[in-house]
């Protein structure tokens, strides 16, 4: 049996990852590619081994990211891979869910764990409580500024219920894979906004121009 290779990309080639315990996924890609190139300070909560934060980079270099994450062990990887890809990423130790703090950020990013279920041995992905981690992130983003998420689909309704109260200028794009429904989810909203809700036709999954070519959403939006 072949062996897999130690370090494998994202974004064609752009961000490289170390294989361990928790791999980003195309989630991850997706989620960096629905931030705004408009924001400087950026929080990615739950970081894991660094996908999102290192691919929003890869987008926008001038970009000052902190990266949170309740796994030392994920830290740990996120850090060698922020050094492997010659990025300054601050990391901190916490639960975005218990984080005591006054800090705000131009933007918070999260792939949260929206999987429903027994925790896998990385413990990522797995029975939150989507609707406290939502608030707790919004409540992290400075005024006017920008909450992306990317969730399952059926866990879509947790999300915009809280999101609603705080946040307007709300865009929905649902993700396809083989199935005739979403399986995946992108919400983005401002905070302190008043402005109403849209919803895009969609995108693949496998939307090379995304995930190969390093396309940010709003560019491919522009060119549909």
């Amino acid at each position: 049996m072949a062996q897999k290779q130690e370090i494998f990309t994202l974004m064609g080639g752009k961000v490289r990852i170390f294989r361990a315990c928790y791999n980003p996924t195309s989630d991850a890609v997706w989620l960096a590619a629905y931030l705004p190139h408009n924001v400087k300070t950026v929080l990615d909560a739950g970081i894991g081994t660094g996908g999102a934060g290192l691919c929003a980079i890869a987008h926008n270099e001038k970009i000052q990211l902190t990266g949170i994450d309740i796994s030392e062990k994920m830290l740990a990887e996120c850090a060698k891979n922020a050094e492997l890809n010659h990025r300054n990423i601050e990391l901190i130790n916490t639960d975005i869910t218990t984080w005591r703090t006054a800090r705000t950020f131009d933007a918070v990013i999260t792939n949260p764990p929206y999987f429903r279920g027994t925790p896998a041995k990385h413990n990522a992905h797995h029975n939150a409580d989507l609707t406290t981690w939502t608030r707790k992130c919004i409540a992290r983003v400075r005024p006017h500024g920008y909450f992306c998420i990317i969730v399952s689909a059926d866990r879509l309704d947790e999300i915009i219920t809280q999101t609603r109260q705080h946040c307007g200028d709300i865009t929905i794009i649902p993700l396809f894979g083989a199935k005739k429904t979403a399986e995946r989810v992108l919400l983005r909203a401002r905070v302190g906004s008043r402005g109403g809700a849209v919803l895009y036709r969609g995108f693949s999954m496998n939307y090379d121009p995304v995930l190969r070519d390093g396309l940010t959403i709003d560019e491919c939006l522009a060119n549909l």
